[in-house]
């Protein structure tokens, strides 16, 4: 059997070295192309691509496949099956008619939950129990198509957008090799979704990561799992310099009626911030143009009074960052 590939991040990646490990070598690797990253904003392959390039499989990286010549190149491959895993990009109709067995993705849900771009941050802020990962048969439809597989996992409480997005990546994987035997010789067909059912997990930006005093304290703790490692929770400021990013954070049951978004109190174990229900005790967080630490390294060099609200302590710039020293970890992302 001919199977192509298409996928971009390291999701996707962990799939593809799955199935090269397994024995099914893709013919051919798509990918998006490569994007200008980092500080000097050089162009960086993919994920994909290097795990492609690593296997010394021949990866193509068209910037759309409606163009009629990146349809023929793949036509040319004649694959039996395209797997899909994170792409990027639209597959148009000609493209899903192509292969003898058309087109499987690997989609980071149970679906009909959550149909699109972020199911995993989505997952968490819906404070869902379980979720996991889908063999889906693709159709024109956004996430819409009948399901071969699913393979679910818990959402623990610790779960970070990170974490869980390495376990989907893994299940995905052992998903897709399971699915496989029953795709290929066609003893079953897949399930068709309940569209009843569906719920969407539109793309997150980092506008999304701001902190909303005025939602629950444990809303605000989904948030800063949910957005960790990517965008990371904040506290919006009019003054993007004077900002706070949140790694780390905990609901509490009670802030002594404070108004929200004032500070309840800050010492080692945290700063406590009152929301509209409950109080969020920020623990690890990290201060612009600085490192990611805990609380107490942060109180060191700052005081916050309590009884004031933290956003305009922030934009006072009340306290001065600590000094970086050679033995003190670098920035992290």
């Amino acid at each position: 059997m001919r199977i192509a590939f298409a996928g971009t991040p390291e999701f996707a990646a962990t799939v593809l070295e799955a199935l090269i490990a397994a024995g099914h070598v893709p013919c051919c690797v798509l990918t998006q192309p490569d994007r200008p990253a980092g500080r000097g904003r050089r162009p960086r392959p993919s994920a994909v691509k290097s795990a492609a390039e690593a296997a010394g499989l021949p990866v193509r990286q068209p910037p759309t496949l409606r163009d009629p010549a990146a349809v023929e190149a793949l036509r040319a491959l004649a694959p039996d099956l395209l797997v899909v895993v994170a792409y990027g990009l639209l597959l148009p109709p000609t493209v899903l008619a192509l292969p003898r067995l058309g087109c499987v993705n690997v989609h980071a849900s149970l679906l009909p939950r959550w149909r699109g771009a972020a199911p995993i941050q989505h997952a968490i802020l819906a404070g869902d129990g379980e979720t996991g990962v889908s063999i889906m048969q693709m159709d024109v439809g956004l996430d819409t198509g009948p399901v071969w597989h699913t393979v679910s996992t818990p959402v623990e409480p610790e779960d970070t957008g990170g974490t869980l997005h390495d376990r989907l990546a893994a299940l995905g994987a052992r998903a897709l090799l399971e699915a496989l035997p029953d795709i290929v010789a066609a003893r079953r067909s897949p399930v068709p979704q309940d569209d009843a059912r569906a719920t969407h997990a539109p793309k997150i930006g980092k506008a999304d990561a701001a902190l909303d005093w005025l939602r629950p304290a444990v809303e605000l703790e989904r948030m800063v799992r949910a957005f960790d490692p990517w965008p990371v929770a904040h506290v919006a400021t009019s003054d993007s310099a004077a900002g706070l990013r949140v790694w780390r954070a905990h609901a509490c049951g009670a802030a002594g009626g404070a108004a929200p978004g004032t500070v309840v109190r800050a010492d080692r174990d945290g700063i406590l911030v009152a929301c509209a229900v409950g109080g969020l005790l920020l623990t690890e967080v990290q201060p612009a143009g600085g490192r990611r630490m805990p609380v107490s390294d942060y109180l060191n060099a700052r005081t916050l009074r309590p009884g004031a609200a933290l956003v305009d302590q922030l934009t006072s710039g009340q306290g001065t960052p600590p000094m970086a020293t050679s033995d003190q970890p670098r920035p992290r992302a």
